[in-house]
């Protein structure tokens, strides 16, 4: 069982900066078949925007999704871990803050992202949330 969060992380996620359009960032989900996206500048983390996040904050406002920049629909407040932490700790700030994923910073660069589904794998396999996330996408 890994005991840090490097041991499950997703490294490399993807990251569009803050004045990506909104329909730019929704494609690149679909194209990278991802839920999130990190929003950073000059390699400092400046939030995380889900297709939860483009729903609620764009579409249903009707915005337009080539003129509204994605800094308007990310959540700013983020609650980050490092791959040093114990994957306990990812547990806890998850459960705390309710979160179904969080990203990886050394320092304020995002080097990874631990989802809830990466925490299923990792600690029970066989529970239905652990093989959902373990199958390839059917999209």
């Amino acid at each position: 069982m890994a005991q840090h969060i490097r041991d499950i992380m997703t490294s490399a996620p993807v990251a569009v900066g803050p004045d990506t359009a909104v329909r730019e960032v929704s494609r690149r989900m679909r194209d990278e078949d991802i839920g999130a996206v990190l929003v950073a500048e000059d390699d400092r983390l400046r939030g995380l925007v889900t297709d939860r996040d483009l729903v609620v904050r764009v579409l249903a406002e009707g915005e337009d999704a080539d003129a509204t920049p994605v800094r308007n629909a990310c959540s700013p407040e983020l609650v980050t871990v490092t791959p040093d932490d114990e994957v306990v700790q990812a547990v806890r700030v998850m459960r705390q803050h309710s979160l179904r994923r969080v990203p990886v910073v050394e320092g304020e660069k995002a080097v990874g992202m631990v989802s809830l589904g990466d925490l299923a794998v990792e600690r029970d396999p066989d529970s239905a949330l652990g093989g959902i996330s373990a199958a390839s996408p059917n999209s």
